[in-house]
């Protein structure tokens, strides 16, 4: 039996509590796939997680991650949960990880940026807002890999005044995502996820929340067929 998913989204919503169906509704205003963050060889677990809190906070929906040479984990100590609420994308499965990301988020509709401090790099202030960007992230002091460099459309940089020329990863990303949603809200670019989209996070956080939501879903199946 096919499950009407809009059905479905209505009879779980009686499990939820009207704070939180507020809640959903609150954070869904502020979500978007107008940026999106790409991490590439991140191989601390502490930093990926802190990148997964980041992109919570700051509304990025979708985290693409791509593992060449090391394996992605993410700690709940760290995340403090926020992986519940956002898509990832792994990229781990064929031999050319870093171009299969590329190509899907090109087809995607993104430009590829690369976050790195070289000199022709675009400074965070200036950068345009209002193309879809997936930001690319790289390890401290390696930075994104020369794959990257070549593809990109553009690159993108922290304005610094110091002797050190890198910031944590983490650290750079809530910088960079802070500005850039910051003024994306303040503009008219179209920037939230569709009506579409927005049911369809509702449905998966929803199935996030609730205790025993197989069950339950299997006994709605079986109500729907008479059983």
């Amino acid at each position: 039996m096919t499950v009407n998913n809009t059905e479905l989204l209505t009879y779980l919503y009686t499990f939820l509590t009207d704070n939180r169906k507020a809640t959903f509704e609150k954070v869904l205003t502020q979500r978007t796939r107008h940026l999106t963050v790409v991490l590439e060889d991140i191989y601390q677990k502490h930093n990926t997680s802190a990148v997964v809190r980041n992109c919570d906070i700051f509304g990025i929906q979708d985290l693409h991650i791509i593992e060449n040479k090391y394996n992605s984990y993410v700690s709940n100590q760290v995340a403090k949960g926020s992986q519940k609420w956002i898509d990832f994308h792994e990229y781990n499965q064929k031999e050319y990880n870093t171009k299969d990301c590329i190509n899907t988020l090109r087809s995607n509709g993104y430009q590829i940026i690369a976050t790195t401090p070289h000199n022709d790099s675009c400074i965070l202030q200036d950068f345009d807002i209002t193309k879809k960007s997936a930001l690319v992230f790289g390890v401290e002091k390696a930075g994104v890999s020369d794959y990257i460099l070549k593809e990109a459309d553009g690159y993108l940089k922290i304005p610094m005044v110091g002797f050190t020329e890198s910031l944590n990863i983490s650290v750079a990303v809530a910088i960079i995502l802070q500005d850039l949603t910051s003024r994306l809200r303040n503009s008219t670019v179209n920037w939230q996820l569709s009506d579409k989209e927005k049911n369809e996070k509702r449905l998966d956080w929803a199935k996030k929340t609730i205790n025993n939501v197989d069950e339950i879903i299997e006994r709605y199946i079986k109500t729907e067929k008479g059983c």
